[in-house]
């Protein structure tokens, strides 16, 4: 029977929902939490003998994302136990410059993406740049360090904020403007852990201040986003509708049938890099050409709803089948799809089983 390291980080109930998913399945494994942020985290993980690490990287402060990554890599690369999601897809999660070197790299679609780390090279930039141009911090999920620049005054004072020492902070604080607050709110005061969680995620977000650096994206028009999710050969898309003037965090979703073509692109950009939890946010491409522009990708991702997709008014997922995109009904995405991860992780597990 496989054991199961469940990589706790600094948000103590982040790895919940791996647990959840697990004790569904403790017939076929068992596993442990190990708190990755403890002194004695190296020495657990040795004891523990570990078929394969289940993560969840964490995305609001820099100092605990550089622990998790450095100890992530100890653990996978010189001690060589599996971890999933794929340690490349964790590099990429909530670090927005990395992805978009990657993106770069890699030569997938993506808006133009502009890093600078000196305030001179940032002002000459933007004297010959289009407007608007979008922010962004770094870390930092649900749209938080996400700013509009409608023109280069703006800008200029961003660049000046952020390399005076002032920073570009995150926006901290509940999202009362967001579809859904006043339920949202009356949950966390009947349940005090969750409240005492959220109020400890602002404090990490309030302390998260960027100096360093500008980060820069073209401004993609859009009425909404695509959301692509992969969990293995599971495949799910809905629309992320746009509030104001972003889709990213609105909680908003349109539930359309959503375009094949949308898969086979999603596949084309993860299966060559072994990517098999990834929620992909895709723009439909400006030039008319029909494709699409990568925004984010995420490999650990928000479920406000209890399905991803709806087809015809129907839960479900695709499937390629025979070459051809296949609609299956059904529940997939029980505890925010972190049951359907878990049956992938067995199933990966069985594989190397059967290759030994």
């Amino acid at each position: 029977m496989p054991h199961i390291a469940i990589l706790q980080n600094e948000v103590l109930d982040d790895h919940l929902l791996w647990v959840h998913a697990c004790s569904e399945r403790a017939d076929v494994l068992t596993w442990e939490v190990v708190d990755l942020t403890r002194a004695d985290w190296l020495e657990r993980m040795r004891r523990g003998r570990f078929d394969m690490m289940l993560a969840t990287p964490p995305g609001w402060n820099t100092a605990f994302r550089i622990l998790f990554d450095e100890r992530l890599y100890i653990l996978h690369h010189v001690l060589g136990i599996p971890v999933y999601p794929s340690f490349e897809e964790i590099q990429i999660y909530e670090n927005k410059k990395y992805l978009a070197y990657w993106l770069d790299a890699r030569g997938i679609p993506h808006p133009p993406t502009w890093v600078f780390y000196y305030r001179e090279e940032a002002l000459d930039f933007l004297k010959n740049t289009a407007y608007p141009l979008v922010a962004k911090t770094s870390i930092g999920g649900g749209g938080s360090g996400v700013v509009l620049l409608k023109d280069e005054k703006a800008a200029c004072q961003y660049v000046e904020s952020v390399f005076s020492g002032k920073g570009a902070p995150l926006q901290v604080g509940p999202k009362w403007r967001k579809s859904g607050f006043w339920k949202r709110a009356v949950r966390k005061l009947l349940h005090p852990g969750e409240l005492r969680q959220k109020l400890y995620q602002y404090r990490l977000q309030r302390a998260e201040i960027q100096k360093d650096f500008v980060l820069f994206q073209a401004f993609v028009p859009h009425a909404f986003e695509w959301r692509v999710v992969r969990i293995g050969d599971s495949f799910f898309a809905h629309k992320k509708l746009k509030k104001g003037e972003k889709a990213s965090g609105s909680l908003l979703k349109g539930y359309d049938n959503p375009p094949l073509s949308l898969f086979d692109f999603v596949e084309r950009i993860t299966t060559p890099y072994g990517f098999l939890s990834q929620a992909v946010d895709l723009f439909e491409a400006p030039d008319g050409s029909g494709g699409y522009w990568v925004n984010e990708m995420q490999c650990i991702f928000g479920q406000s709803d209890p399905y991803q997709m709806l087809v015809d008014g129907q839960p479900g997922r695709y499937r390629q089948l025979g070459g051809e995109w296949v609609f299956e009904a059904g529940d997939f995405n029980r505890w925010e799809c972190f049951a359907l991860r878990v049956e992938h992780v067995l199933q990966l597990l069985h594989e190397q089983e059967v290759a030994r």
